[in-house]
């Protein structure tokens, strides 16, 4: 069998797929041609309504061999769309394509499909909101070792860290949904963007010409018209989309990385299945591949962002060729692989193992370095000057951590501190209270609520109208 692209068998799912395959966008283009007849019908040139019928019996009839053998004869895929579409409507072939350009088909067809990829990503971003919201909810008030630079910090909570997560995929969803309301369309523009061949046809009447350019768009759905192009639309809207792909890609990098640092210290898990083999070599290990394969997946999205924006600032003058094969590999691999990623983090939000007992380890181990901050509060509101107190705490903790870590050594880090001269001077003590884990946890929880309240519900609901949701399970994870 000959080499096919992973992102087709291995990992996108088939509603992906099939937004971006041949059939897929032949189907838009025989629908495209029917809108411009239909249009250029509507204000008056003369085209039979038997030609119309005949298209629109044809719409999903092409054969891609028959059109193949006309484009090894013609050496252009447009122009053998049309041959093959006039065998099909004999009564149509002499309309077909009247004033278009190439681009009229390829172009507007390509932002059909890109916006129907767009709206497939809201619902995949959506269940991916949906597995943390439950997630951060859950574990909301659960304290846990936070990290400043993967060194031991204060604390937060498990579900504060979940919601951090949720955060950048939310920001992902809006950005998405803007795509969505403001992609524009290429229309009816004619070979150079001149709109010069309809003005041909409609005898001089410009306004038939506005006109024909807004019913086109309006019969493909869309409400809003790129006012100007030159052949082809500003390939910045490629590369807009493409940034977006790369912003959800950027989030489920960090969401997947984070979640791989946790999985080594043993504290929150990617899900594992009852036969999952973890390695062929030692059946004990537990690898995060899901994890794993997002970022590597990421790091293609987000290189493919550069591709579109060199695309976009290369193009000379009204139009060059130098954009159509890269486009045909960039556009598609690039919401393949967003798919594909959203996918895997959506099966990976909504399986998260969380172990409470390593949590409340780590947590146990490091508060009592966490609470000299408390007996430094303390020191100062008795009188005791700041930065001499720090200096007394930073001795004691890294004699503390030394002896825990060479010899195993219980940390009596507190005792040490309480029993310096510079604190027993000042009368400060241990209260009970102070190695109790939620004491260090702020307003987490509450944040974590208030985030899911006010800002998490109503976006599910502008997901919701955006795009319907989508099947998360079209793929093997």
């Amino acid at each position: 069998m000959n080499w096919q692209s992973p992102l087709a068998t291995r990992y996108a799912s088939p509603a992906m797929r099939a937004l971006w395959g041949d059939a897929r966008r032949i189907s838009l283009w025989r629908r495209l041609w029917l809108a411009l007849m239909e249009a250029q019908q509507e204000l008056g040139l003369a085209i039979p309504d038997q030609a119309l019928a005949q298209l629109r019996a044809n719409l999903d009839t092409a054969d891609l061999h028959q059109a193949a053998e006309y484009e090894k004869r013609l050496r252009h895929d447009v122009m053998a769309h049309i041959h093959h579409l006039g065998d099909q409507a004999p009564a149509a072939r002499p309309f077909l394509h009247l004033g278009a350009t190439s681009a009229y088909v390829t172009d507007n067809a390509d932002l059909l499909v890109i916006r129907e990829a767009l709206r497939l990503l809201v619902g995949r971003v959506g269940a991916v909101l949906d597995g943390l919201s439950a997630a951060a909810r859950r574990h909301a008030a659960t304290p846990c070792l936070a990290y400043t630079h993967y060194q031991p910090a204060q604390l937060t909570t498990v579900g504060k860290r979940f919601a951090l997560w949720l955060q950048d995929f939310a920001l992902d969803a809006e950005e998405l949904v803007y795509r969505l309301e403001t992609l524009p369309f290429r229309g009816a523009k004619g070979t150079t963007g001149t709109q010069a061949s309809f003005l041909e046809l409609f005898d001089g009447d410009a306004d038939k010409v506005r006109a024909l350019d807004h019913r086109v768009a309006a019969k493909m759905g869309f409400a809003r018209l790129l006012p100007l192009t030159g052949q082809t639309y500003t390939r910045k809207v490629d590369a807009m989309a493409l940034a977006t792909c790369a912003g959800l890609a950027a989030s489920a990098a960090k969401f997947a990385t984070d979640l791989r640092l946790l999985q080594h210290d043993g504290e929150v898990l990617e899900p594992f299945e009852r036969d999952q083999v973890g390695s062929s070599a030692m059946p004990y290990k537990r690898n995060p591949v899901r994890a794993e394969r997002i970022t590597s997946l990421a790091r293609y999205v987000i290189e493919l962002t550069g591709n579109a924006w060199h695309t976009a600032a290369t193009q000379w003058l009204e139009r060059s060729l130098d954009d159509s094969a890269n486009r045909r590999l960039s556009l598609p691999e690039a919401f393949l692989a967003a798919d594909a990623i959203l996918v895997l983090a959506t099966n990976v939000a909504a399986g998260l193992e969380v172990r409470d007992a390593v949590v409340a380890r780590h947590v146990a181990e490091a508060l009592p370095f966490l609470a000299t901050e408390r007996l430094l509060m303390q020191g100062v509101k008795a009188g005791g000057d700041r930065q001499t107190l720090h200096e007394v705490i930073r001795g004691h903790s890294l004699t503390a951590a030394r002896a825990v870590a060479e010899t195993g050594a219980v940390n009596d880090v507190l005792n040490r501190i309480i029993a310096d001269p510079a604190f027993r001077s000042l009368g400060v003590t241990v209260s009970r209270d102070v190695l109790e884990p939620a004491q260090y946890v702020g307003r987490a929880s509450q944040q974590v609520e208030e985030y899911l309240t006010g800002v998490v519900a109503p976006l599910r609901q502008r997901l919701q109208t955006a795009a319907p949701a989508a099947d998360a399970a079209e793929v093997t994870v």
